[in-house]
């Protein structure tokens, strides 16, 4: 049976997430060397993960290939994650959808290195559909209609993606904290893994950095059980209804919405949107 939300300073989220999240911002400790993947719910999360993890390794697939990703990469709003994270040896490699105001203090006077990963949020409306329709710890949308107009509202685990994506833009320009793009990803692929590797202050040998493309492409993370998120407990996904990796396109929402939705879309975005720098989000 589907679940409601819990709900904290506004936020909705999914009932896995720790109820204890002020705490969890005034006590947590980033440590310098730390590297933390953050997003908006299916913005390329799994793939700019599958990605790091793979220049940690130098393009060596045995870590990916053996041990599940919310594992190499806990989710440090998740109880169970935090529990995971605090056993991590240094360099710790943690993940998390917490909007800026919610995520532990500490990281913003650390030298932890945060990577934000953003998406067509036209994309997102679609993918999130199809991914929280199946999820058994939070509310399921019943059509893509309602949906759409949940996430206008920002009535959706993890809450408005103008509000999240607007908070953490304002960490654009430091030297710790790298902005990157699903669509640049599907755009240049090779050149995204070595700015990623840059920012992480790898560097790889072309060798490491081919092997590193191998494994990172849609359909090698998609035959990974590791990575493909099959392996999620039932208690936790509905396997029958949605497949966590779908489609991995750009500009899917062009199939799925109507013209009406669209133009709803597109005002609420200018309005919300307004104020940040043109050229800043590739998909206008």
């Amino acid at each position: 049976m589907a679940r409601d939300y819990v709900w904290i300073e506004g936020v909705p989220f999914p009932t896995t997430t720790s109820r204890d999240l002020r705490s969890l911002r005034d006590e947590f400790v980033a440590r310098d060397e730390d590297v933390i993947v953050v997003s908006y719910p299916k913005s390329g999360t799994n793939w700019i993960l599958e990605i790091v993890h793979l220049i940690h390794t130098r393009g060596d697939p045995s870590w990916v290939q053996s041990v599940v990703s919310w594992k190499r990469s806990p989710w440090i709003e998740s109880p169970a994650g935090l529990e995971l994270i605090r056993k991590q040896k240094d360099p710790r490699v943690y993940t998390s959808h917490l909007p800026i105001q919610l995520f532990p203090k500490s990281l913003f006077t650390s030298k932890a290195k945060c990577v934000y990963i953003m998406r067509n949020p036209r994309d997102i409306v679609v993918s999130g559909y199809h991914f929280w329709k199946a999820i058994k710890v939070t509310k399921n949308p019943d059509s893509l209609e309602e949906y759409f107009e949940w996430f206008l509202q920002g009535n959706v685990p993890f809450g408005s993606w103008f509000d999240h994506v607007g908070g953490w833009l304002q960490l654009r320009g430091k030297e710790n904290f790298l902005l990157i793009s699903y669509e640049e990803l599907h755009q240049d692929l090779r050149a995204s893994v070595e700015k990623v590797s840059q920012f992480l202050g790898t560097e790889l040998s072309p060798g490491e950095l081919d092997s590193v493309l191998k494994n990172v492409t849609f359909q090698a993370m998609k035959d990974n059980k590791m990575s493909n998120f099959s392996l999620v407990p039932d208690t936790i996904m509905d396997h029958s209804k949605a497949h966590f990796m779908r489609k991995g396109i750009v500009g899917d929402w062009k199939n799925q919405l109507t013209v009406a939705q669209t133009e709803a879309f597109d005002k609420v975005y200018r309005e919300k949107m307004a104020g940040h720098p043109p050229g800043l989000f590739p998909w206008e």
